[in-house]
């Protein structure tokens, strides 16, 4: 950036052009451009002909104006730019909006308003000059007017008429830009449209403008094409837009933002008062404001206002954030243990992520770099080792704003807690603070011990147990002046005051429960002192007596237990269509949504409804539910039976053929819309986690007590396909494929042969057809029924639904050969195939330049690695799986990371005119051979790329390399020489057809993955050594 700079007696020059780390504070200014003769260019100042000039007159403003703030320094796009160097041009134009951003002072020189000019009343006219000046029309000033801190407005007497500030409704009325975008809200905030219609009343010199002043606006860089034209500069400004917009909804699985607005709302929102008192704490500010105070850890029992603390400073810091135009980030995540989104380490990472892209939208570039793993990110089994790492770089960024990180509740973190707790202590940046709160747990306490950068406050300790309890008042006294029974009786409101005060003990939780009692609609005045002498104090004393009140109902006590232990043990918040059936509450109850949200109602405060969507209040709920027996008075695992049971009749009675009347049997998946009403919405839950219960309804394997054998069977062989195309509805296909196999599992040990069966040729349905199903619901009854084996007993069983409409069917195999599923994706031949060491992810490379990664277990494609040039010929991976080596007819060999799809290394040393023809790791992962056509065999350290030794002496192309181990010996299975025949211990024990026979192949246990010309692989399992 190249800056003016005004001297101590009033001289002006440019600087030279200074690195963005070595900007100085400066002032930038605004203004309508004149004809070109008149404006001083970058050419004037240095010929020294810029005083001569009628734009000159700005320039001096705007020095002038900056000496006044005490700033040396400023900007003028007219002159600060050397438009004769068009890779300068550019780069000032991407740059443009950070420029005005990062000013410390903007002023806006309006020479078609005068503040001298008065109407016929003797006021000063320049209001209705102001909302007409030229300035609200031209297309870059709508950034110069968004962006920077600070905004003043001069008349051409240069005189001060007000600020962005004190002007804003006048500025809304003229733009119809919100005021929050005036005020400093994120402009990822509002929606790409209504960002758009911003500039609809706005014209540039010239077209293409239109566009390249938005760039700012919308954060992309794009290169400028000056005589493509407005609308194709639009189409790619949308098309850039679109991608960062699909990269973070492929992130996204839930938004914190809404998550905090939903627990305030459930404990009757946020208090001021209750947590002002954390903003004096001397432990806080040093954390808040000294850069080596890092981490700052809030502990306390269950129910003492830790969440709501939290939300408090939330509130504080987003305000001092907004005020100071964006200067920090503050991303933030809620764990609740009660629901299964948010209730893991991944979770948290994608939320922190999410955030932090969303207020810093260059740190996307983090997350782009994994955009073609965006499946992956959805898995669990790597999507933890991908996401840190683009954390991990995000918050290494050289880039990186200052940035708070909130997350509450994290011993609510049920899934890699420990992962999470080493990634935030290892953290070093001085731009990062974490903010965290948890119950008092021993893991937590070991991973986060106090040290020159950590404090941690306990809520229990006495000199915060007064703050706390001062809090609680402050809380007390806000929800009880909102009660309308105590309006009119003062002495009685003191009354109630004082014994909350004395029972309360420090806990929020408990205090917010009396008060929703003390709300309910028949509570009179005359209860009140009653109700809150009764209560007793504690959270467990406090449930007991909840519980109780429950079983008082007469006639609905049973329909209150079974909603309540359906909401225990359910792995997500369940929709009001949803519980009432899955509880098996009466008919005349579940077909109207009011009717169980009365019954709901009647479950003391243990329940709240968002969106008719049913949370546990807190945790600690869901703890004491869990272990009463009036709750559930068979256990737990009778629960989750009953629940399964539910699920398979609610599916039975509501799934059948075609659900969403898609017609067409290639109708394709991301075309579809879910009608309205929905006819799956009652069983969304049922149809994704039913195998779950089931699963989780046995406490023994060997003696389990499956008596709901026979309706699984009937289910399944009534309504197998119905149920795959609501999975393929539901996004949920490869869970119903995991489901499967999980039932399969479960089943084995039983003597119910018949449903073993049908579940196994079940299984190696979905597992031959998951794709096409996924992809297109609708071919679960044509291609599916239609290519599946003679024998296939869903073939046969849904035999009726099979298309009428072709006539002549082709011939098929009699029953299911030896390939257990085939996995499509590449677009020409696969050349290697190769498995992980533990048999979970399989890795393909293909002429078509990719290497993909797949789950073998359900089929899904994880990821999708480019970075070759031309056809991939081999794949490895290292024995820890950690890595994989690919080598390619670009005669290079690379080493990726196959849980992020990151490259780590690309190594070069093989002839330019010869392929890479195979690579093998070492045993112990410390060494990478590589063979290529230039008859030449390379060792090197996969570590640093080095190249360790080469090795000569073939007198043609090196086609395969591995490395010995002692103890490997030729056992098992494995592919024969002439590649026809699959063998165990060097016997043949099954021939390939010829669209069988490989062009590779890769061997893990009893599993034999083998890739084709057609760019199909199959895999092929057995039970047992021949």
């Amino acid at each position: 950036m190249r800056l003016l700079e005004r001297d101590d007696v009033g001289g002006i020059r440019l600087t030279k052009d200074l690195p963005s780390n070595k900007i100085p504070p400066y002032a930038i200014l605004s203004h309508t451009w004149g004809p070109d003769e008149e404006e001083v260019s970058y050419e004037d100042l240095e010929d020294d002909r810029a005083v001569y000039k009628l734009g000159y007159n700005k320039i001096r403003f705007c020095a002038d104006q900056a000496g006044h703030d005490g700033l040396k320094f400023f900007w003028v796009d007219t002159c600060c730019i050397d438009k004769s160097n068009s890779t300068e041009l550019q780069e000032a134009i991407n740059s443009m909006f950070r420029w005005y951003r990062d000013a410390a002072k903007c002023y806006v020189y309006l020479t078609d308003v005068s503040a001298c000019k008065r109407n016929a009343d003797g006021n000063p006219s320049w209001k209705w000059a102001f909302q007409k000046c030229k300035w609200f029309t031209r297309g870059w000033t709508l950034q110069e007017l968004i962006a920077p801190t600070s905004v003043e407005f001069f008349s051409r007497e240069k005189a001060r008429i007000g600020d962005r500030n004190s002007l804003e409704q006048m500025i809304h009325n003229v733009t119809g830009i919100p005021l929050e975008a005036l005020r400093g809200s994120l402009l990822s905030d509002f929606s790409v449209h209504d960002r758009m219609a911003w500039i609809k009343q706005r014209n540039t010199t010239r077209e293409e403008d239109i566009a390249y002043s938005l760039f700012g606006i919308f954060n992309v860089q794009l290169p400028l094409l000056y005589g493509e034209g407005k609308e194709k500069a639009l189409r790619r400004l949308r098309e850039e837009v679109k991608k960062d917009e699909v990269c973070l909804a492929d992130l996204r699985s839930t938004d914190p933002r809404l998550d905090k607005k939903r627990i305030e709302e459930a404990k009757g929102g946020l208090v001021t008062n209750a947590y002002r008192w954390i903003l004096d704490n001397l432990d806080f500010n040093r954390w808040r404001n000294l850069p080596e105070s890092r981490l700052f850890w809030i502990k306390g029992d269950p129910g003492k206002g830790k969440t709501m603390l939290l939300c408090g400073i939330i509130n504080e810091l987003e305000e001092a954030i907004i005020t100071n135009r964006q200067c920090c980030n503050l991303a933030y995540f809620f764990c609740q243990a009660t629901d299964s989104r948010i209730n893991n380490a991944t979770a948290i990472l994608r939320g922190l992520i999410y955030l932090l892209a969303r207020q810093q939208p260059r740190l996307l570039s983090h997350l782009q770099e994994y955009s073609d793993a965006s499946k992956s990110l959805s898995e669990d089994a790597v999507a933890w080792v991908a996401l840190s790492k683009i954390l991990w770089g995000m918050l290494e960024d050289p880039n990186l704003k200052v940035t708070y990180l909130v997350i509450d509740a994290l011993d609510e973190c049920v899934t890699d807690l420990p992962k999470l707790l080493d990634f935030i202590v290892r953290i070093s940046s001085g731009h990062v603070k974490w903010l965290l709160s948890s119950r008092n747990e021993v893991l937590i306490e070991e991973k986060l011990k106090p040290d020159v950068g950590r404090t941690r406050l306990s809520l229990e300790l006495k000199a915060n147990a007064m703050q706390v309890s001062h809090a609680i008042d402050a809380y007390i006294d806000d929800k009880l002046s909102g009660l309308a029974s105590l309006q009119d009786d003062p002495p009685l409101m003191n009354q109630v005051r004082d014994i909350l005060h004395q029972k309360a003990n420090g806990t929020f939780l408990w205090v917010a429960l009396v008060i929703q009692e003390l709300s309910k609609d028949d509570v009179e005045s005359w209860h009140a002192l009653q109700i809150v002498e009764e209560v007793p104090p504690g959270l467990d004393k406090m449930y007991d007596r909840m519980l109780h009140e429950i079983s008082r109902y007469r006639r609905d006590s049973e329909l209150c237990r079974r909603i309540l232990s359906v909401a225990t043990v359910a792995y997500r918040p369940l929709h009001l269509d949803e519980i009432g059936g899955l509880s098996g509450l009466p008919e005349q109850i579940v077909r109207s949504t009011e009717n169980v949200r009365k019954v709901v109602a009647k479950c003391g405060s243990f329940l709240t409804i968002r969106e008719d969507q049913i949370y546990l209040i807190h945790q600690s709920a869901k703890d004491y539910l869990s272990a009463s027996a009036l709750i559930f008075p068979h256990g737990a695992p009778i629960a989750h039976r009953d629940i399964c049971a539910q699920s398979l009749e609610l599916m039975f009675q509501k799934l059948r053929r075609d659900m969403y009347g898609l017609v067409a049997p290639g109708f394709p998946i991301d075309q579809v819309r879910t009608p309205e009403p929905d006819p799956l919405a009652t069983v969304r839950y049922s149809c994704v986690f039913w195998v779950n219960h089931l699963c989780h309804s046995v406490s023994d394997r060997n003696t389990a007590q499956l008596n709901i054998q026979d309706q699984v069977q009937m289910f399944l062989e009534q309504n197998y396909l119905y149920w795959l195309e609501a999975l393929s509805l539901l996004r949920a296909m490869s869970e119903g494929v995991i489901a499967i196999r999980k039932l399969e599992s479960l089943l084995e040990r039983t003597h119910h042969r018949q449903l073993i069966t049908f579940i196994r040729d079940a299984h190696r349905f979905a597992l031959s057809y998951r794709w096409i199903i996924e992809q297109t619901p609708l071919q679960a009854y044509t291609s599916a029924l239609v290519f599946a084996p003679v024998g296939s007993l869903v073939k046969k069983r849904f035999q009726t639904e099979e298309p009428s409409w072709i006539s002549v069917k082709p011939v098929v195999d009699t029953d299911w050969n030896a390939c257990l599923q085939t996995l499509e994706g590449h677009s020409s031949l696969v050349c290697s195939v190769a498995f992980s060491a533990d048999g979970q992810r399989l890795a393909s490379g293909s002429y078509d330049h990719t290497v993909k990664i797949w789950d073998p277990a359900s089929g899904q494609c994880l990821q999708t690695l480019e970075g070759h040039s031309s056809s991939v010929s081999s794949v490895a991976f290292s024995a820890d799986g950690l890595r994989l080596a690919s080598g390619s007819y670009d005669h290079t060999v690379k080493i990726w990371d196959p849980a992020s799809g990151q490259c780590l290394q690309t190594l070069e040393g093989h002839s330019h005119t010869d392929s890479v023809s195979s690579v093998a790791f070492s045993a112990d992962g410390q060494r990478l051979a590589s063979g290529s056509h230039d008859r030449a065999v390379k060792i090197w350290d996969p570590a640093s790329g080095q190249c360790l030794q080469t090795l000569e002496g073939h007198s043609s192309w090196v086609l395969s390399v591995a490395f010995s181990a002692d103890d490997l010996g030729m056992h098992g299975y494995g592919l024969g020489a002439d590649k026809t025949w699959v063998i165990c211990n060097d016997r043949n024990v099954l021939w390939l057809p010829p669209e069988y026979r490989q062009t590779c192949s890769a061997v893990q246990g009893r599993m034999v993955a083998i890739g084709c010309s057609s760019g199909r692989v199959f895999t092929i399992g057995f039970s047992q050594d021949i």
